[in-house]
C-alpha cells in the first residue's frame, strides 16, 4: 500500500522561507516520478513542481528561481525547499506520485504566507 506522508507547512511571513517533506513508502521510489501540488482556497489544484527519476525538474512558472524540489532516495523523501514566499503562495501542499496507473496522493500540508 503506498503512503505519502507531507509535513513541514505553517505559518511565515512574505520573504520567508519553509522546507516542505513527503515521507513515501510501499512503492519504488527511486524510479518514481514526484510531483508537488498546490490547492489555494477557492481554486483548482495545480502542479508546482515535478522530479523525475533521471533527476530533470520542472517547476511552474511563478515558482521558479524560489523553489527547488529535491529528494533523498535512501530516506524515500521527496522535499520543496519554498524562499521568497508571498501571500499567492498560500495553499494546501500535496505530493503526488503514480503507482499502478493509480494517482497516490499525500494528505497535504497547509502552507500560509502573511503579508
Amino acid at each position: 500500500q503506498v503512503q505519502l506522508v507531507e509535513s513541514g507547512g505553517g505559518l511565515v511571513q512574505t520573504g520567508g522561507s519553509l522546507k516542505l517533506t513527503c515521507v513515501a513508502s510501499g512503492l519504488n521510489f527511486e524510479y518514481r516520478t514526484m510531483d508537488w501540488y498546490r490547492q489555494a482556497p477557492g481554486k483548482m489544484r495545480e502542479k508546482v513542481a515535478t522530479l523525475m527519476a533521471d533527476g530533470e525538474t520542472h517547476y511552474l512558472d511563478v515558482v521558479k528561481g524560489r523553489f527547488t524540489i529535491s529528494k533523498d532516495n535512501a530516506k524515500t523523501t521527496l522535499y520543496l525547499q519554498m524562499n521568497n514566499l508571498k501571500p499567492e503562495d498560500t495553499a494546501i501542499y500535496y505530493c503526488e506520485t503514480l503507482w499502478g496507473n493509480m494517482v497516490q496522493w499525500g494528505q497535504g500540508t497547509s502552507v500560509t504566507v502573511s503579508s
